[in-house]
C-alpha cells in the first residue's frame, strides 16, 4: 500500500448486512490498481472513519435503512468527517475527492440542506432510466453515457424538493433526474448532485454490475419477493435490460471510472505542480 501513489478510502455504510455493492466497488477500483490502493472503513457498525491526512479519494457506499436516522454516534461522526473534508478543500491546494452513493447521497443532501428526503410510496427496484439535466450534459461524471442512460436503482427513500436558493448559494448543481412518468403525478426524484467541484453523488448504484444483480435474482426468495413487488412482466423486462450491453454494462464501465480518472488526474497534476 505504501508504494501506491493515490490512496482510496471506501466508507462501508452497509451496516453489516450482506451485499454485492462492496465487491462491485472493489472491482472498479482494482481497474486502477497500478496507481491506487484502498482500505475499507466500517462506518455504521464499528464507527470507523479514515484519517483525512492519509487518503486522497473517498467512496461512501449505499446501505440499508432510513437515512434520516442514525444512532447518535456514527452518524454524528460521519457528518463531522464530511465537514472536515470540505474544510480541507477550502484551505488546501491538494483536494479531497468524494463520491456518495445512494444512502450516503441522501445523507449528504440532507446535511448540506439541499433538499428533502422522504419515504417513497413503494420501493424503487430494478433498471431505471436516468435523465441528465443541462448541467449533467457537461459534467465529467457522465462523460461517455447517453442521455438518458440506465442504472440499477434500489431504494425506499428519495431526494426531492430541491431548495434552489441553497443550491445557488453553495454552487451545487442537480445533474440528473429520474425518469419522466406522465401517468403518475409524483415529482421526479433527484438522481445525482454535483455538490462541489470535488464532491459528487448519485441516488442510483453506479457500482452495480449485471453479473452480481443476476446472481441476486437467482436467489429463490429474492426472485419471489421481486416478482410479488413488481410483477412477472417487469421482472422479465429487468432481466432483458441487464443483458443489454448498452445499459447497465455501460454505466458500470463508465461512471465510477470517470470519477476516479478525474480525481486521479487532478491529484497527480497538482502534486506534480507542487513538486516543481
Amino acid at each position: 500500500m505504501s508504494n501506491k501513489i493515490i490512496k482510496i478510502a471506501l466508507l462501508d455504510m452497509y451496516n453489516g448486512e450482506p451485499n454485492q455493492g462492496m465487491r462491485c466497488i472493489i472491482d472498479v477500483v482494482n481497474r486502477f490498481s497500478p496507481v491506487v490502493s484502498f482500505k475499507i472503513f466500517d462506518v455504521r457498525v464499528k464507527c470507523e472513519l479514515p484519517d483525512i491526512n492519509s487518503f486522497d479519494i473517498y467512496i461512501s457506499t449505499g446501505g440499508p435503512g432510513n437515512p434520516l436516522i442514525g444512532d447518535g454516534n456514527w452518524d454524528v461522526k460521519y457528518y463531522e468527517f464530511i465537514d472536515s473534508l470540505n474544510k480541507w478543500n477550502n484551505e488546501n491546494v491538494i483536494k479531497k475527492h468524494v463520491l456518495f452513493i445512494c444512502h450516503s447521497f441522501q445523507m449528504a443532501c440532507l446535511h448540506f440542506g439541499l433538499a428533502t428526503v422522504t419515504k417513497r410510496n413503494d420501493t424503487s427496484f430494478g433498471v431505471m432510466t436516468i435523465h441528465k439535466t443541462k448541467e449533467g450534459l457537461i459534467d465529467p461524471l457522465f462523460e461517455g453515457l447517453a442521455d438518458p442512460f440506465y442504472a440499477i436503482d434500489s431504494r425506499d427513500y428519495q431526494v426531492v424538493q430541491p431548495k434552489l436558493s441553497i443550491f445557488a448559494k453553495k454552487g451545487a448543481k442537480i445533474i440528473s433526474l429520474e425518469k419522466i412518468r406522465d401517468h403518475i403525478q409524483y415529482e421526479r426524484a433527484i438522481m445525482a448532485v454535483r455538490f462541489t467541484d470535488y464532491f459528487v453523488g448519485t441516488q442510483f448504484h453506479p457500482e452495480a454490475d449485471p453479473i452480481s444483480f443476476v446472481s441476486h435474482l437467482r436467489n429463490k426468495d429474492a426472485k419471489e419477493k421481486i416478482r410479488a413487488m413488481k410483477g412477472k412482466r417487469k421482472f422479465r423486462n429487468m432481466l432483458e435490460d441487464l443483458l443489454d450491453d448498452d445499459k447497465i454494462y455501460r454505466t458500470n464501465e463508465t461512471l465510477i471510472p470517470n470519477f476516479l480518472r478525474t480525481a486521479i488526474n487532478d491529484l497527480m497534476k497538482t502534486k506534480k505542480m507542487l513538486s516543481n
